[in-house]
């Protein structure tokens, strides 16, 4: 099979598991439009405020493994084509990033869909892992001294970038198609929190931990 059609099929693959609604769908098997409730996002934030940790966590979870199950099998299935190896680093990307547009921007919901944090996470697990760990502990660190999880995860977007920085320059190898994709990322997320900042901004944004 040609490489770069390998590579879009795995793009195609990774837009629709992304796209899969699970905090949506949660909320239908609990009876309700998780869109008309807390935040009115599907995301796992929203899931856990409005439908309890139980159901909460699992959407997590599920949202972070459709990032890194697509980037996962794309690459084990690009390895079994002659002469693509130097071209993994571009499908892992362009599967991720397709999949976390897909959370974004599901086809299921009229192209409307979560902030893409849980799902660019398992993207980075499986793809720059040292990175996604970067991230994690500024998510921790901001997290519990705001207690915003919304800062706390535009943050981690940023400790993404910086970690992937600090790691190519130590190694002296620069992947500028990872790097890229940690820029753009880390974009879309603070974009996606817009509303957010606003809140924030007018003290309005809700900590987590407050009362409904």
């Amino acid at each position: 099979m040609n490489p770069f059609l390998a590579i879009l099929l795995c793009a195609a693959g990774g837009y629709v598991s992304g796209a899969t609604p699970f905090g949506y769908l949660a909320g239908k098997l609990k009876g309700m439009d998780i869109r008309q409730h807390g935040s009115g996002n599907i995301g796992a934030t929203n899931a856990i405020r409005v439908l309890g940790k139980g159901i909460g966590i699992p959407v997590f979870v599920l949202d972070l493994l459709k990032g890194w199950l697509p980037v996962w099998l794309a690459k084990a299935w690009l390895l079994t084509i002659p002469g693509t190896e130097s071209l993994l680093s571009t499908a892992a990307v362009a599967t991720g990033l397709a999949a976390v547009l897909g959370h974004m921007f599901t086809f299921w919901l009229q192209f409307k869909g979560g902030k893409g944090v849980a799902t660019a996470s398992g993207v980075l697990l499986g793809i720059a892992p040292i990175a996604m760990l970067g991230g994690l502990a500024v998510w921790l660190l901001f997290f519990f001294t705001t207690r915003y999880v919304s800062l706390a995860s535009m943050m981690a977007g940023v400790g993404v970038v910086i970690t992937m920085v600090v790691q190519m320059s130590r190694s002296g190898a620069w992947d500028w198609v990872m790097l890229g994709f940690g820029v753009l990322i880390m974009i879309l997320v603070i974009v996606r929190h817009t509303a957010n900042i606003r809140r924030i901004l007018a003290g309005t944004e809700p900590k987590a931990g407050s009362k409904k």
